[in-house]
């Protein structure tokens, strides 16, 4: 389980990395920050206030769907 220190600072890189005008997907976040729930962080950052927009999307070969999350 991750201390809340960990989940801190997870938020505080995805929300830099928001700022800087990038989109962030759930395999993006895990390859770039080692995070595993990236939908508990976005719900962390949206209960501060931040304005993020999530959009699904499919896979063209798996049609698997997938959230992109990017700050309004």
């Amino acid at each position: 389980m991750a201390s809340d220190s960990e989940n801190y600072s997870q938020s505080k890189q995805i929300l830099d990395y928001l700022q800087a005008g990038n989109a962030l997907t759930p395999l993006e976040a895990l390859r770039k920050f080692n995070c595993l729930r990236l939908g508990a962080r976005i719900y962390d950052l949206r209960q501060l206030g931040y304005q993020i927009n999530s959009r699904l999307i499919t896979d063209e070969h798996t049609k698997k769907r997938y959230a992109s999350y990017r700050l309004v």
